[in-house]
């Protein structure tokens, strides 16, 4: 009897231990499987002070909630984005962590430095598309021309000027589209940044600029610019009465579409369950009031594509603005 209570002690002692040395086993395992582990890493591709920053830093706030983990917000300027998208295309051990603010900067970049040592499309993967901000077409106060129409005809009579915040910026190369679409005598005026380029601008020094709404938005309002159209597919609640460029439909306008995109992106090897937990947590950010009125304020629309969607949109926006850089022989 002795020996059957020890053999029964030993099966009951064997089980209990096996259960225990799974739960810890599945406790271990969960917590091998949680992301972030660590500090997440927002790369902003440009200086302090512009939209791309300002927006990567409210996004981190609201990450922050939503992973439980700190983001951390560094600022990489250079060469148009591409400095730090090479950085983030060369992967590395913090790139389980790292997450990067793109813009048209991404695929314009891709089109006017042929010799990048990455590819924009499929060295990444694309986390979310966050906003997208129309151009809006403006011109002085003091400008003769009241419509688009009046401006092409004119235009293609004379020498016209269009300012811009910098070669490949998406507001440069709205121009160089529009220049090519209506044939237009269009001469490029480049800035450093929209701050230096609004008061020529607003001075009359230029003819028109295809500037982002959030720069213009409040000259247009109090009438010392005039907006002849809006760059999105959709008129802009912000701009009601401003047609696009879309329903002007002549002079081979009717497919022009141009927004400032803004989207997360990754490395390629970004886990799935690092994606996932990404994707969750920025459906939870642009549900946020506080993400919702911060879009508002500055004449921004949701972003609409995710994932697959969001690589397919950059593979097609990259081989659009080849054709216009080649076009308008851009090549850095």
């Amino acid at each position: 009897m002795a020996g059957v209570q020890k053999s029964l002690l030993k099966k009951v002692c064997l089980a209990a231990c096996g259960g225990g040395l799974a739960v810890a086993m599945s406790v271990s395992t969960a917590h091998a499987n949680e992301w972030p582990t660590g500090d997440v890493r927002l790369v902003v591709p440009y200086a302090p002070g512009g939209t791309t920053d300002v927006l990567s830093r409210r996004v981190a706030d609201l990450l922050q909630d939503e992973l439980d983990a700190n983001v951390v917000v560094e600022n990489r300027p250079g060469a148009g984005s591409t400095v730090a998208t090479g950085r983030l295309a060369r992967g590395g051990r913090d790139a389980a962590h790292t997450i990067l603010m793109a813009s048209p900067g991404h695929t314009i970049g891709a089109a006017i430095y042929p010799d990048l040592d990455y590819d924009p499309v499929e060295d990444f993967v694309f986390l979310q598309n966050l906003i997208d901000i129309p151009n809006v077409m403006v011109v002085p106060a003091s400008s003769p021309y009241d419509s688009v129409e009046e401006f092409v005809e004119a235009a293609r009579e004379q020498n016209m000027t269009f300012s811009h915040s910098g070669v490949g910026s998406s507001i440069h190369m709205s121009g160089e589209l529009f220049k090519t679409l209506t044939e237009t005598n269009l001469t490029a005026v480049p800035f450093a940044g929209s701050g230096a380029a609004l008061p020529a601008l607003l001075g009359g020094d230029v003819d028109v600029s295809f500037e982002n709404m959030p720069t213009v938005l409040s000259h247009i309002r109090s009438g010392d610019l005039k907006a002849l159209a809006v760059t999105s597919a959709e008129r802009s609640e912000h701009l009601p009465d401003v047609p696009t460029l879309v329903e002007v439909g002549d002079y081979n306008l009717d497919q022009f579409v141009t927004t400032a995109w803004f989207g997360l992106i990754a490395h390629e090897s970004f886990s799935e369950e690092a994606q996932e937990a990404m994707r969750t947590a920025l459906d939870a950010v642009m549900q946020r009031e506080e993400f919702v009125n911060f879009a508002d304020q500055l004449g921004a629309e949701p972003g609409q594509v995710a994932g697959e969607e969001f690589k397919q949109f950059i593979a097609q926006e990259v081989e659009r603005w080849q054709e216009v850089a080649e076009q308008a022989g851009i090549s850095q």
